[in-house]
């Protein structure tokens, strides 16, 4: 009944959506076969993209030609730019989205591809000959031909609902669970382990008092995604922030012997920086309270995500403790919170292109390669349905490394280091985060996805257009010279130093509290160049002012990075106390007392352990 393809995409999730976009848009004839077509992109968590290290990932996806950035900001109600306080290394852009629009965008963006046709089903199995994927089989009996399949199965392979002593089979709460894949994989040599993760209650806004919570507006100037011609917002919802408190606490513990997390009906591991809110009570117990994000679930609804309050207790106990909160003392439930529990498979089993080693042709992307996240699940799936594309093309793979990308960096740590906890995005796990910042990623990998074919030719215009007046602006910083006289008076302002002669005014953009826009009314060569960089002023200048501010730290972080390549000739002593290390993060003490490494460069792979546990380690060892 259906033809044979290039490409078949097993799921229509974050994963899925951007695999199937970009191997149709690079021409493969590509089926996405998904169980259900009202669920195509649909946020199975928190209606929200970007955050810490995935504002970046997002910004990358975007610059590389996938739709992830764009979804976001045609369905985005809130925009703020995070860690603004911090250096810009830091800096990381997260949108609260409203999560019915961003279906239907990224449902009619897929319509509107060339070369993809869907399928309403479920697989459950692939077609294997001669240790080579040969396409999949369906629940209805049917086997549909591929060159190549990519699995992006998300939390649905042999999926278990949690709610306290209550086990239900599924995916998502509603929705089967996928049964058959996950054998056939084993059986064909793959190992698996099982990972858990969770979601919280959703509520019913009207019974809610924001007037006793904190009101977290998004930003005065909101910025996007995008890199496209998106628009920004205009206008944008406000999210609130509210408390639990020893009331909550103890009303919550009541439940704990009902708890499947420590019961034991629960195997999987949990993501560490996003556990439930029993296991906060748990981990940190000399904490009387925890924050509370409070987020609506789109523009025209009444639902409210209630972020932080992830649970697998009965929905009672859920109830009668979220009712002690300041702002929920009448909150009405829709649903509960829950925990799912479903099958991965650890991605050291995988090249660098996301193809299995076992099966050729096949790949994996997603939570089925033990990631959490819908930035990582986007990223991932990119780049497999790149690779699958240039694989039966004959064409060289597409890899991006450590130094150009964090989806370099995700990828890196996944096939190197595996992962035995869900894994997640930080800047931290980067050495390269100067260089890896949200606002330069269509200028490190847009013109590598133009010659993929993936950014089109107007992309590439926008950049070398923006560029252009990004180095004309830097020329002339590099060559005006000010006089005192003129910008004294606003250095004194701002408690900086003021001149003795004159001086170019690079110096001066140097310094650390001084910006490009303060000599806007006393310099006016300098006023007729910012007034035509049209409408990517804001950008423009933020990019010149991180060039010059920070040449000196990204040429240091460069050299770091040369130096942690040469850390397997490092030796670390047998029996090295690592526990004595105050300094080093919780999580590197931990992997690190377990795995006891004979050399810093295994050290430095080990999951969990960032660049900056490796310079501690360095001083401790007195290298």
């Amino acid at each position: 009944m259906l033809p044979d393809y290039d490409v078949i995409v097993v799921g229509a999730g974050h994963a899925g959506n951007e695999a199937a976009a970009s191997a149709a848009n690079m021409g493969s004839k590509v089926l996405l076969i998904t169980m259900n077509m009202n669920t195509i992109g649909h946020m199975s968590c928190n209606p929200a993209m970007g955050g810490i290290a995935k504002g970046q990932i997002i910004r990358e996806i975007d610059a590389l030609g996938g739709f992830s950035g764009i979804v976001s900001d045609r369905s985005m109600i809130q925009f703020r730019m995070l860690n603004l306080s911090k250096g810009p290394a830091m800096w990381s852009p997260r949108s609260q989205n409203d999560r019915l629009l961003f279906h239907q965008e990224w449902r009619s963006i897929l319509e509107n591809t060339k070369n993809l046709d869907f399928w309403q089903d479920f697989v459950v199995g692939i077609l294997v000959d001669k240790n080579r994927v040969v396409g999949v089989k369906t629940s209805l009996g049917m086997e549909v031909k591929a060159k190549t399949v990519i699995l992006t199965n998300g939390t649905f392979l042999n999926g278990i609902i949690h709610i306290g002593e209550k086990q239900i089979s599924g995916g998502r709460i509603g929705e089967n669970a996928s049964f058959g894949i996950s054998e056939q994989l084993l059986k064909l040599g793959f190992e698996s382990g099982r990972m858990k993760t969770g979601t919280p209650p959703r509520v019913d806004g009207r019974s809610l008092d924001y007037s006793k919570m904190e009101e977290q507006p998004g930003d005065v100037n909101p910025s996007k995604f995008s890199y496209s011609h998106t628009t920004k917002l205009k206008k944008q919802r406000s999210c609130h922030i509210t408390y639990t408190n020893k009331r909550v606490h103890d009303i919550l513990r009541t439940g704990f012997d009902l708890s499947p997390m420590f019961a034991g009906r629960i195997q999987g591991i949990g993501p560490r920086y996003c556990p439930s809110i029993e296991d906060k009570i748990e981990r940190f117990s000399d904490r009387d309270r925890h924050q509370i994000f409070v987020e609506p679930e789109g523009w025209n609804t009444i639902e409210v995500y209630v972020n932080g309050f992830s649970s697998s207790l009965p929905e009672d106990v859920q109830l009668k403790a979220m009712r002690q909160m300041p702002g929920f003392e009448n909150a009405k439930m829709f649903r509960p919170g829950y925990a799912i529990e479903y099958d991965y498979f650890p991605p050291t089993q995988l090249k660098n292109t996301l193809e299995t080693k076992k099966i050729e042709n096949l790949f994996f992307a997603g939570q089925i390669n033990g990631t959490t996240g819908y930035e990582e699940a986007a990223a991932q799936g990119l780049m497999a349905g790149i690779n699958a594309h240039l694989k039966i093309n004959k064409q060289e793979s597409f890899v991006l490394n450590r130094d150009e990308a964090y989806i370099g960096v995700l990828i890196d740590d996944l096939i190197t280091k595996g992962t035995e906890e869900p894994y997640r995005m930080f800047t931290s796990r980067a050495e390269y985060r100067l260089l890896l910042r949200q606002d330069n990623a269509d200028e490190r990998l847009t013109p590598i996805s133009h010659k993929l074919g993936l950014a089109s030719d107007l992309r590439l215009v926008l950049l070398e257009e923006k560029y252009e007046k990004v180095y004309q602006l830097i020329k002339f910083i590099e060559k005006e010279s000010v006089d005192p006289a003129i910008v004294n008076p606003i250095l004194i302002e701002h408690n900086s130093s003021p001149l003795k002669q004159k001086v170019k005014l690079k110096s001066l953009l140097a310094r650390p509290d001084i910006s490009i826009s303060l000599f806007y009314n006393s310099l006016p060569n300098l006023r007729l160049i910012l007034d035509n960089l049209g409408d990517d002023k804001h950008e423009i200048i933020e990019s010149v002012t991180i060039k010059i501010k920070y040449k000196g730290y990204i040429d240091r972080e460069k050299e770091m990075a040369d130096k942690l390549k040469r850390l397997d000739k490092l030796i670390i002593p047998p029996g090295f106390n690592f526990a004595k290390i105050v300094s080093l993060s919780t999580e590197a003490r931990e992997k690190l007392l377990k795995i006891q490494p004979e050399t810093l460069g295994r050290a430095s792979r080990i999951s969990g352990v960032s660049p900056s546990d490796i310079s501690v380690l360095i001083v401790h060892l007195g290298r």
